[in-house]
């Protein structure tokens, strides 16, 4: 098993490229497999089995087809560690395989009769439950390194022309953006090295808001200055963030669960009531933040707790939403009379804009609470404002119950529900920030006001939420 991958290494010289070096890798339970397009002195699909301790590699010219009249020549190349599956960018022109790679397709695959140590069969039947590739499969061995790629009947062979799917299932990216990638690194307009270094940032220029125009990088570099006043109340906190690959005008979706980790993110697995595990993920560092970014998630949502300190949450938030037909004036008297309560309990609250049409009134937490105590805690709250001016405030979140009202949105202090974070864009028309300001700026800055350039200014100034930890 030593000299699997002799091969491998023999052929790479890892000072110059960035794939990872050849070591026999464990085995688990499930086997793995990936599929990457790999554009080099030829355009083709890598096909790679997980097969002791090692990936099985053939190179497909045609790549797959769910037609199971095509029989795709699939010639076998050396064996690849298993760490190569997420391997994607690329390999530099001049070393073996000089090009780009792009992760293509990942899952987990299954062979349906007992395969012999040396993978030597006249033919090898397998399912395959990938994100792209499902069903049976088959590699008939013709002679020498050459195979074919079949795919056998069964509920998937009328699948869509898999050619017209062109981006990465790892980072959704082009093969063209993977490509461009290294240009990035001569863009005069980023003047930090931590954005500029390999595989974070790729399609700079994207446009994501067309008025004002705002890219990619606009965004990246925002976040990378504002990254020291966010990070007290993002690091280290499970998160929910909106991603949205194809700008504003194109699909946004919220993502909470882990894909691939990149630097600068961690794990955490919870399970659910009925037992089943689920990977949540955060981010520890600036390096992480902007890595999500690269992902195309720009707007960045956290749970009430630490992952240090999972069952005790420490920041509780209230969300004031208006009906749409109430004053600012009046928005901003809910503001005060929620602060006025606030004071009453000798909780020290702390200000900050939504990015939307609402304001946010945050309050840290010392007392250690479990998440039941603390929901309960929220819900008084909302409910003795509801009490007292009753004409004014209501606690239903009921869309009925808010004509001519203010929503005390206390919900968001339940375990797994997220607010957004301070200093998060929020991904609307106008795109706006959710900026913490003084309780003195009330009656002046409105809740989607602040723009980054405004954001980026203000960190000039003196921290409005410095003491927020004291």
């Amino acid at each position: 098993m030593k000299d699997n991958l002799k091969k491998y290494n023999e052929k790479r010289d890892f000072k110059k490229t960035k794939e990872p070096v050849g070591k026999i890798s464990t085995s688990k339970k499930k086997l793995r497999f990936v599929v990457q397009h790999h554009i080099a002195r030829k355009d083709h699909f890598d096909f790679r089995l997980e097969w002791n301790g090692t990936l099985k590699s053939w190179a497909v010219p045609k790549g797959p087809s769910y037609n199971t009249k095509d029989k795709r020549l699939a010639i076998m190349v050396e064996d690849h560690p298993l760490d190569y599956r997420t391997f994607e960018g690329t390999i530099p022109q001049g070393e073996y395989g000089g090009g780009t790679v792009m992760v293509w397709d990942e899952g987990y695959w299954e062979p349906t009769h007992k395969i012999p140590k040396n993978f030597n069969l006249e033919s090898i039947k397998f399912t395959l439950n990938g994100k792209r590739l499902k069903g049976k499969w088959t590699l008939v061995h013709l002679e020498d390194k050459n195979w074919l790629l079949i795919k056998e009947k069964d509920e998937y062979h009328e699948f869509d022309d898999i050619k017209k799917i062109t981006k990465s299932i790892k980072t959704k990216r082009t093969m063209e953006e993977i490509a461009n990638h290294k240009s990035i690194k001569n863009t005069k307009t980023i003047k930090s090295k931590n954005i500029v270094e390999d595989i974070l940032i790729s399609n700079p220029e994207k446009v994501i808001f067309k008025n004002p125009k705002i890219t990619k990088l606009d965004i990246a570099m925002y976040y990378h200055k504002v990254a020291k006043r966010m990070l007290p109340f993002l690091e280290n906190r499970l998160i929910s963030t909106i991603r949205m690959p194809d700008g504003f005008n194109g699909e946004k979706f919220f993502k909470k669960h882990l894909e691939n980790k990149n630097k600068g993110i961690g794990k955490k697995i919870i399970k659910s009531e009925k037992d089943h595990k689920n990977d949540y993920y955060y981010i520890k560092n600036s390096e992480g933040l902007i890595s999500e970014v690269q992902m195309n998630s720009y707007e960045f949502h956290t749970w009430g707790s630490t992952t240090k300190n999972l069952d005790h949450p420490d920041i509780m938030v209230f969300d004031l939403d208006p009906d749409e037909k109430l004053s600012i004036k009046k928005l901003r008297e809910g503001v005060l009379d929620l602060k006025s309560i606030l004071d009453e309990l000798k909780l020290k609250s702390y200000l900050k804009t939504s990015g939307g049409k609402g304001y946010h009134v945050v309050v840290p937490i010392k007392q250690k609470m479990n998440w039941e105590e603390f929901r309960k805690t929220a819900k008084n709250i909302a409910k003795l404002m509801e009490t007292k001016w009753n004409d004014k405030y209501t606690s239903n979140i009921r869309l009925k119950n808010r004509k001519g009202k203010i929503f005390i949105d206390w919900v968001r202090n339940t375990k797994s529900a997220t607010s957004v974070a301070p200093y998060s864009i929020r991904l609307r028309k106008k795109c706006r920030v959710s900026m913490p300001i003084k309780w003195s700026e009330l009656n002046t800055v409105t809740p989607d006001e602040i723009t980054m350039e405004e954001a980026i200014k203000r960190l000039k100034r003196k921290d409005p939420w410095i003491q927020f930890w004291d």
